[in-house]
């Protein structure tokens, strides 16, 4: 299964915070862990691995010491980077978070999201045109976090090499690239990103507002499958066929980090396999509320997933 899009490093510092610095009116942690984990679509790659699947990560980072570093973490959990391209004077994307007793205190961000030149995008493209020729492709992840890597000129080029070999596309857009996205098998916007996409408010609740604005948004982008992540509220599937929201199951949340990288996956890896757009739905619902109990970014439980879906799932009468 192909990737494409902004690979990024996620680091932590967890630690203690006991007094407030005589320096300014801000908390002192005292670090007592520090760990970096993939991000961004290395974090799709890690859920893709973690469902059994095998992930090609396709995108740049910078020839630096984060860049040296995000690719000892591809080593160490058996991960390829042979299509990642990395470019001088581009800083490789680094989320630093630091954490105390389970609050999110800050986070630094360290990254360029100009978009890269034409010529770093046909290295990019010629990964996964690459890719295509050698290994069995499943599908094709657009993970687009507007961080420069996906322009509407790639997007277009890797879209119909996809149509031509007969592999679905699934899209996890932001509001950069939204409306590039064409001829798509499955596309998952949030609701934010589907109200800034579409310059409409949609209530998360009213299934006639989402009928009507994603059935515009069907037609206007040519997408098979809309799949709107609702937050607490489920996920609304609408394929021109079904068309319904998937209630959230009730979970003690701790962090939100990365929800939207176990959605996309899962949804990936059911269409992959021809499940109906009702059942990604329903799996995809149930692997984003998974991900929410954790603290930090963390990839699927493939057990624990399946145990939550006997459990929940049922056949549609």
């Amino acid at each position: 299964m192909i990737i494409i899009g902004d690979i990024m490093m996620d680091s932590y510092y967890w630690g203690d915070v006991s007094r407030i610095s005589p320096e300014a009116p801000v908390p002192i942690v005292a670090v007592g862990k520090k760990e970096s984990r993939l991000g961004g679509a290395g974090n799709v790659a890690v859920n893709i691995q973690a469902m059994g699947a095998n992930p090609l990560l396709c995108g740049v980072i910078g020839k630096d010491d984060n860049g040296d570093r995000l690719i000892k973490i591809l080593k160490d959990n058996r991960l390829s980077d042979a299509g990642l391209i990395r470019i001088n004077g581009r800083p490789t994307t680094n989320k630093t978070r630091i954490i105390s007793s389970a609050h999110h205190l800050i986070r630094i961000d360290e990254e360029d999201d100009s978009v890269i030149s034409d010529t770093d995008s046909e290295k990019v493209y010629k990964s996964v045109e690459s890719f295509i020729k050698s290994k069995k492709t499943a599908a094709i992840i657009f993970e687009d976090y507007d961080k420069g890597v996906i322009s509407p000129a790639l997007i277009n080029k890797v879209t119909a090499l996809a149509e031509k070999h007969n592999i679905p596309t699934i899209v996890d857009p932001k509001k950069r690239n939204f409306s590039a996205y064409k001829n798509v098998t499955v596309f998952k916007p949030n609701l934010k990103e589907l109200r800034e996409g579409l310059g409409e408010h949609v209530e998360a609740t009213s299934v006639a507002q989402l009928n009507k604005a994603v059935d515009r948004l069907r037609k206007e982008q040519k997408i098979d499958t809309a799949l709107i992540t609702l937050s607490e509220h489920g996920v609304y599937v609408n394929n021109g066929k079904e068309k319904e929201i998937i209630p959230a199951h009730i979970r003690k949340i701790s962090d939100v980090s990365g929800a939207g990288d176990s959605v996309v996956s899962v949804a990936a890896l059911c269409t992959a396999i021809e499940l109906s757009p009702y059942d990604t739905a329903a799996l995809a619902n149930l692997a984003g509320g998974q991900v929410c109990e954790k603290a930090g970014v963390a990839p699927i439980n493939k057990k624990q997933l399946l145990e939550e879906a006997l459990h929940y799932m049922k056949p549609k009468s």
